[in-house]
């Protein structure tokens, strides 16, 4: 099964270097046009090492945001500000540090009887920088519910209760939003199956359950995302990480955490927020893109603009650019009636590179319209987005 998504490329006389220029955000929360040769760095400071680079859309504000992620405050291994040190050398936008709340193995060597602990001091390590820190907590149970994550919160301390519904209760009076984490974990579901029981129903039932992590740590679910469309829940994906972002996604070796892309009106908390109630989301991992079509086709539109070079020689080959400014690589495959010249109908656009494909038109056109099913990007089970470019060719573009 394909969707089908249409863009027009138009500007004929651009070069390759302003394509990489798409719209880029200011951290004011304004839109500006710049043309780079390189994506822009966020600039939270002068040693960013950024690993994601999305294009903003037409109508938002693309951010990068990890909403499960632990500390010593549970049990983590690190201390807070080394999350948010490590979200501002990857080139993060919002993070929160989502300690279990029942859960507390280092209690004895690091007691803390107030439970916003872990947020106050990751929220004080970024002042000054332009990450985003907002407050969460992990509500841990056995299945059903098993645990859930409440973000934007305003006290963690009265989830801590002994009834699970009163938990969900308390987070949805403050305004949280609520997601299931890692449905598909093992030592909750045997046989990595996730499923929703007759309390996860209720809990929707009750708008006190918002969303889903079709991505936990390294691991992804076709039976969550499909439990997401069928519920109407916004798509999650999240690091879990309790260790070093580093060792854990090996980072140094070109690894990634998995992300969730929020698309929101602007760089704010509340936008944020808004935008996961919303549904405004594409999941990122392992360079797989996992997200509903009004959000997956243009933000897969407009990280791969097209470039029309023109017609080589005197022949009947045309060459156009497609330019890939962000951190991940696209599998495309040629659904259009005409073949390449050198490359075969499956084939890869490598990350921050600009890729030549040369189409055999058969005749000289003055316009064409061209297609490429998207082989890692997931609008549901075993289904691909298609998306189509409508070219033009001027004549003074014929070489």
């Amino acid at each position: 099964m394909r969707i089908v998504y249409f863009i027009t490329v138009l500007g004929l006389s651009l070069n390759s270097q302003a394509l990489l220029g798409q719209h880029s955000h200011s951290h004011d929360g304004t839109h500006s046009h710049s043309h780079v040769t390189e994506p822009p760095v966020h600039g939270h400071n002068h040693e960013v090492e950024q690993l994601f680079f999305f294009p903003d859309l037409e109508n938002a504000v693309t951010l990068t945001c990890d909403f499960h992620m632990h500390t010593v405050f549970s049990d983590g291994s690190v201390w807070p500000d080394i999350r948010v040190q490590e979200a501002l050398r990857e080139g993060v936008d919002c993070i929160s540090t989502t300690e279990h709340l029942e859960y507390q193995p280092h209690a004895s060597d690091i007691p803390h009887p107030d439970r916003n602990r872990a947020y106050e001091l990751a929220k004080s390590a970024a002042e000054g920088t332009e990450l985003l820190v907002i407050a969460g907590t992990e509500i841990t149970r056995q299945m059903p519910p098993g645990h859930t994550n409440a973000v934007f919160i305003q006290d963690a301390n009265p989830i801590l209760t002994d009834n699970a519904m009163d938990a969900f209760a308390e987070a949805a009076s403050q305004g949280a939003f609520i997601f299931t984490n890692h449905p598909q974990w093992t030592a909750q579901r045997k046989d990595g199956i996730a499923r929703y029981e007759p309390m996860h129903l209720e809990l929707i039932e009750k708008n006190m359950l918002h969303g889903i992590e079709v991505v936990n740590e390294h691991s992804y679910s076709d039976e969550a995302l499909q439990l997401a469309l069928d519920h109407n829940l916004t798509l999650i994906g999240t690091s879990d990480v309790h260790g070093l972002t580093d060792w854990m996604y090996e980072i140094p070796h070109g690894g990634h955490r998995p992300v969730t892309l929020v698309f929101a009106d602007d760089r704010t908390p509340e936008s944020i927020r808004e935008a996961l109630f919303n549904q405004q989301t594409v999941v990122w991992y392992n360079d797989l893109f996992i997200g509903r079509e009004n959000w997956l086709a243009p933000i897969l539109q407009a990280s791969l603009p097209i470039r029309v070079v023109g017609y080589q020689g005197n022949s009947d080959v045309l060459e156009v650019e497609i330019v890939n400014a962000t951190h991940s690589e696209f599998i495309l495959r040629n659904t259009s009636d005409y073949t390449y010249h050198e490359d075969a109908s499956v084939f890869t656009v490598e990350a921050q590179s600009v890729k030549k494909l040369q189409i055999k038109t058969l005749e000289r056109l003055e316009n064409l319209r061209i297609g490429f099913e998207v082989m890692n990007g997931i609008l549901a089970p075993n289904t691909h987005p298609t998306i189509h470019y409508d070219l033009e060719i001027e004549k003074d573009s014929e070489e």
